[in-house]
């Protein structure tokens, strides 16, 4: 129960500090990538803000032996730039500056009542859909590449 309700709290926080800061309103976001006319370099500040406070609060949590309500931290193992990685930052990147929707701020915006962000979600859904899709198939094609490659053993 104690997880549940901090789960929510850093959730609500969270939500309550995009929508103060403007980061559900896509215009906001779309004029920060739009260097040469209505530049809004608010974004860059939030961003810097969060950056410094996971800075520092890395640092503090990861002193401890454990998490408070966890028996072990879940940290990424995996540090090398591959090409999925790559492609997929991208095209988050290329779908948060055509539509200006980032999912953090997305969530939140669901509940001002608006239709945009419920397309979002759509678009972000069939995307996921898509991308397991074709990892799947890329999978496939790899393993059955592979089992080519690899020559039989055996005496016949």
């Amino acid at each position: 129960m104690l997880k549940l309700i901090s789960s929510f709290s850093i959730g609500l926080v969270f939500g309550v500090g995009i929508l103060v800061s403007g980061m559900a309103n896509p215009a906001k976001v779309l004029n920060f990538f739009d260097l040469f006319g209505t530049w809004d370099p608010s974004l860059a500040f939030v961003m810097g803000g969060a950056l410094i406070v996971t800075f520092v609060g890395y640092r503090l949590v990861l002193r401890r032996s454990a998490p408070l309500l966890d028996s072990n931290f879940s940290l990424p193992t995996k540090s090398d730039l591959d090409a999925r990685l790559i492609g997929g930052s991208a095209i988050f990147g290329i779908g948060w500056g055509i539509s200006g929707f980032c999912p953090g701020g997305l969530v939140p915006a669901l509940g001002l009542g608006r239709a945009e962000p419920f397309y979002a979600i759509g678009g972000i859904l069939i995307g996921i859909s898509l991308a397991k899709l074709a990892i799947k198939a890329l999978d496939a094609k790899t393993e059955s590449k592979a089992d080519i490659a690899t020559p039989a053993t055996g005496n016949t």
